[in-house]
């Protein structure tokens, strides 16, 4: 079956303290998002890749493509014109999809660039087998839940909890009928669309290094993780 990605680069510089929108600051002296589209075609190279960013950034993308010319000939892609939220640049992605033929469609955020090829066709793997995937990794902190009935905080097991990352891989004709629903502020990633619709979300094993660079504590992170000998 084919495969997709719909790389969502909506990211401000505002966290970074920056003036350029995180996902095109540079890790390891090329745009934080090309390592991000480079890893999808690393796992699979037949992968057609989507980047959805603001309108008014695409023009800054396209002038670090001509910069940087690997990008484009590592990681030929669509550009597609984001949404007020995330619900509504992903669907704004799946609106480019042509859709007369069945395909796994993967969602990723744009700035988590140390995604690990191996986890990517695991999530595919999963979602061709259960018709969706999404990677997370267990708690490695204590938790405390806030019960304001009590006015005291109660405990949760670690391994009852779930952090929840991308890439989030699912059917497309399930995917798009999830996203004709009206927007909620409950939709917080695109699980959450689909579980809104009546589906069960299947999570997979990530990595803890899968982060996502939104401070600047987050890309110098992510700097000393790839320079660790592979």
């Amino acid at each position: 079956m084919r495969k997709i990605a719909i790389i969502v680069a909506g990211g401000t510089g505002q966290r970074m303290n920056s003036a350029v929108a995180k996902q095109f600051l540079l890790l390891q002296n090329k745009p934080i998002l090309y390592h991000t589209l480079l890893a999808f075609k690393a796992a699979d190279a037949d992968t057609a890749l989507i980047v959805v960013l603001p309108a008014d950034q695409v023009a800054y993308w396209k002038s670090l493509c001509e910069k940087y010319p690997e990008i484009m000939l590592e990681t030929p892609h669509q550009i597609v014109f984001g949404g007020e939220t995330r619900f509504h640049s992903s669907k704004n992605g799946l609106a480019a999809i042509d859709s007369s033929q069945p395909c796994l469609v993967a969602i990723h955020d744009g700035v988590r660039p140390l995604i690990q090829p191996s986890t990517i066709n695991k999530a595919y793997d999963v979602a061709a087998d259960k018709g969706n995937c999404v990677v997370s990794v267990s708690s490695k902190d204590s938790i405390r839940l806030w019960d304001s009935t009590a006015k005291a905080f109660k405990s949760v097991l670690r391994d009852d909890v779930k952090i929840i990352q991308t890439p989030q891989v699912f059917e497309l004709n399930s995917l798009q009928e999830a996203f004709n629903q009206p927007y909620s502020p409950l939709f917080t990633d695109d699980a959450s669309v689909m579980e809104a619709n009546g589906s069960i979300i299947h999570l997979v094993e990530g990595e803890y290094t899968n982060i996502k660079i939104t401070t600047p504590e987050d890309l110098f992170l992510a700097e000393s993780i790839l320079a660790q000998p592979k």
